[in-house]
């Protein structure tokens, strides 16, 4: 069982799961059967139909909104299928969904490989990571990423600062930004974050009035964007500096790229410092979402230690040290 985009408790015919179905089935070697639902009578016929050793894929179980919802009672409809039960998803373990929780309480149940391989790889940097640890954080918003850099703060050397979230944290020292993406309410805590010395910020970056692939650029400096003028991308002064910092670095982890780098204009920083992720001699992690995406598209997967498949999922391990769908495997039949 699985999901797939977010329906939000609709059966919505593109993100059926009836395509991965004939996917799976290639892998495997063998056919896959699929059932129009995930509960009900149709999952029930599927299931009663099986013989030994065939696989049964279920329709998307956010078709129900009470996936979602953490609804006990579609839980045991889930659990009432099976025998066993193994969670092989890390990057839905940080959801309280019920297929999530529900069924450790009422089957005996595990956690697959891959869950298993990431909870050891990001680990690592729970526990006493290599010196010096270089954490490298992007994306949009600061507010998303806060916890996290809490509990980076208390664990890494330096944190490097890239994306959008790099002009809240220029506001917070007083200089102009243009019209970049800021979130006013939070510069006071991005004021206190930097107080800490630890944190390093843009010098210079890429600037725009429109975010297309054919828009006009500058390189200017971080500390007076233009008005009228966008930062999308990390300058490579900055570039350069951060894979300096990356280079000397015995665990990086990085989680977000540095600017827009699905156009090309603004891609020129996340590549950098994925080449620098990629060449580090240390041990290196990439926190899923968008960076993973960007290091695969790169052609930088191979060359790094942990290419995380859950980008929510571990930034949530890294912050508070567990997971409800970890948890809900420890607890076991209750």
């Amino acid at each position: 069982m699985s999901h797939l985009g977010r329906p939000d408790g609709q059966r919505k015919p593109d993100m059926s799961l009836a395509p991965v179905a004939k996917v799976l089935g290639e892998i495997l070697g063998t056919t896959v059967q699929f059932a129009e639902d995930c509960v009900g009578s149709f999952a029930q016929a599927a299931v009663d139909s099986l013989a030994a050793g065939e696989v049964l894929l279920l329709e998307n179980l956010r078709y129900h909104a009470a996936e979602e919802a953490n609804d006990p009672a579609f839980a045991k409809q889930l659990a009432a299928l099976a025998d066993v039960y193994v969670n092989d998803a890390f990057g839905a373990a940080h959801r309280s969904h019920a297929s999530i929780i529900g069924p450790p309480r009422v089957l005996p149940s595990a956690g697959g490989r891959l869950l298993a391989a990431e909870v050891d790889a990001l680990g690592r940097l729970l526990g006493e990571p290599a010196r010096p640890f270089v954490a490298v954080l992007g994306g949009a918003k600061v507010s998303d990423k806060l916890g996290v850099i809490d509990a980076l703060l208390a664990r890494c050397d330096t944190l490097l600062i890239g994306g959008a979230m790099a002009f809240t944290f220029l506001a917070a020292q007083g200089y102009a930004v243009g019209d970049s993406l800021v979130e006013a309410d939070r510069v006071d805590h991005c004021r206190e974050l930097l107080d800490t010395g630890r944190i390093r910020i843009p010098s210079d970056v890429v600037v725009a009035r429109e975010i297309n692939a054919t828009a006009e650029t500058r390189h200017v400096a971080a500390t007076s964007i233009p008005t009228g003028w966008k930062g999308l991308d990390i300058g490579p002064e900055t570039a350069g500096t951060y894979a300096d910092e990356i280079s000397r670095a015995a665990t990086v982890l990085w989680n977000g790229p540095m600017g827009v780098f699905e156009l090309e204009p603004f891609a020129a920083g996340t590549r950098t410092v994925a080449e620098a992720v990629a060449d580090c001699r240390g041990y290196t992690v990439v926190g899923g979402g968008d960076s993973a995406s960007a290091v695969r598209q790169m052609g930088f997967a191979d060359d790094i230690s942990h290419v995380s498949t859950g980008g929510g999922a571990s930034l949530e391990l890294i912050e508070l040290g567990d997971l409800p769908g970890l948890e809900a495997l420890r607890k076991g039949l209750a």
